[in-house]
């Protein structure tokens, strides 16, 4: 079992029972999945990218990325329908709580002058949306590797109603906070 799912069934789960006075252990908040996105508007011109991309994105996540394809065709970026401009991946279960520990103990800590994410980018449901602007931050990348520096997005979707909910559910487990 990893770390962090265990230390949330044993710590954060009775935190958030007392602060929200919930009746039955399956009305708290827990996470769902966390989705990992690069979107390369690059690969427009270079394939090459996009390879490499997705070969990063496998190694810090650990699973095999998908090549996302464009759904309309834009013609002021020179764009067609079904071209491929991203990759992502779909964390759950173990993979996903391995994920989030190495996220907040380890890759955020390496953030240039980092003061915390924000408290404010969640969606109104519960879900939490992080941008990082550099692969580089994450250790199972080899920075002589890197032919180009990509940001990413990180969604983590939760089981919580309200964002309160999903911003105490997120703090209980370690996410560093800006006050």
């Amino acid at each position: 079992m990893a770390r962090l799912r265990e230390f949330y069934t044993s710590d954060v789960v009775q935190k958030l029972q007392a602060d929200f006075n919930y009746k039955n252990v399956m009305e708290v908040p827990k996470i769902i999945k966390v989705v990992v996105n690069m979107g390369l508007g690059e690969a427009i011109q270079n394939v090459k990218i996009l390879d490499s991309a997705a070969t990063e994105l496998n190694s810090i996540t650990g699973q095999k990325s998908v090549i996302t394809k464009a759904k309309k065709s834009i013609a002021t970026f020179k764009l067609r329908q079904g071209m491929p401009i991203g990759c992502m991946v779909t964390l759950r279960r173990e993979r996903m709580y391995e994920f989030l520990d190495r996220l907040m103990n380890v890759s955020l800590a390496r953030v240039r002058d980092f003061k915390g994410v924000s408290p404010k980018a969640f969606d109104g449901k519960g879900n939490y949306t992080l941008g990082i602007k550099e692969q580089l931050i994450f250790p199972e990348i080899n920075y002589d590797t890197v032919d180009k520096i990509k940001g990413m997005n990180i969604t983590i979707v939760t089981s919580a109603k309200t964002d309160e909910e999903g911003r105490a559910l997120l703090k209980y487990l370690g996410m560093p906070f800006r006050n």
